[in-house]
């Protein structure tokens, strides 16, 4: 694990065709809590033990799949540090000012060459997990669906992947963790972490740009995998 400016993954901006289905699905059957709503029309959900405001930002549009995913860094001073590094690298950087999403800090967005589009914030309000700092129960009452804990790693799909990779190891200081090399020596899949995680993001080759595979959320045990499957199971949500 390497300690640097850049902390976790922080949220994902996902695209969704029905923003009705797409709710129910999210907070009855993942078990998300809705947290806020903004003018754009955008949907801010969190998982339950997550003390940020949200982690996930749903916005309905003519086509899926993730407008950006973000990262959390350990202080302001770390943006300005991180921007210099992506422009130096050749990355088209742009500066989002707080407040675009609600109740975020600004925001330093840049581009990638699996197409992909990345941002870093160090601030976002803290709302709690619902259960206090003093004696607290071992959950809130009233969780649904999967029970989701938190917010875990995505995994992108993407031309030129091994060029993403390569910007998040040697610009962000990420850990390679875990890789695929094809005979030819060609890396074909990257996994990377800025944690103790075995992987925080994920990366794979693919033929079109800016490609999601799958937002992940963590549960604790293999019991609460088996009833989240269950639970897919009884609603008829394709596995």
């Amino acid at each position: 694990m390497s300690f640097t400016g850049v902390m976790r993954p922080g949220h994902a901006a996902i695209r969704v065709l029905d923003m009705k289905e797409s709710l129910e699905y999210y907070q009855e059957r993942v078990g998300l809590i809705k947290t806020d709503e903004d003018k754009q029309g955008r949907v801010y959900l969190k998982a339950w033990d997550e003390h940020d405001c949200f982690s996930i930002v749903l916005r309905e549009a003519d086509s899926p799949g993730i407008d950006y995913m973000g990262f959390k860094v350990h202080k302001e001073s770390d943006l300005d540090e991180f921007e210099g590094k992506l422009k130096d690298y050749g990355q088209n950087v742009e500066r989002i000012p707080a407040g675009e999403l609600n109740r975020c800090g600004e925001r330093v967005r840049f581009d990638s060459p699996s197409g992909h589009t990345f941002e870093l914030y160090a601030e976002k309000e803290q709302v709690g997990n619902g259960l206090g700092r003093q004696n607290p129960d071992p959950w809130p009452e009233g969780l649904k669906g999967m029970k989701v804990y938190r917010f875990d790693h995505c995994l992108l799909y993407g031309s030129n992947a091994q060029g993403t990779a390569d910007l998040f190891m040697d610009v962000l200081d990420f850990d390679l963790t875990e890789q695929v090399v094809t005979p030819d020596g060609n890396r074909i899949a990257t996994f990377m972490s800025c944690s103790n995680k075995a992987h925080d993001i994920a990366i794979l080759e693919h033929p079109e740009p800016g490609k999601l595979h799958h937002v992940s959320f963590m549960l604790m045990s293999c019991e609460e995998v088996l009833n989240a499957a269950d639970i897919m199971g009884m609603h008829g949500i394709s596995i």
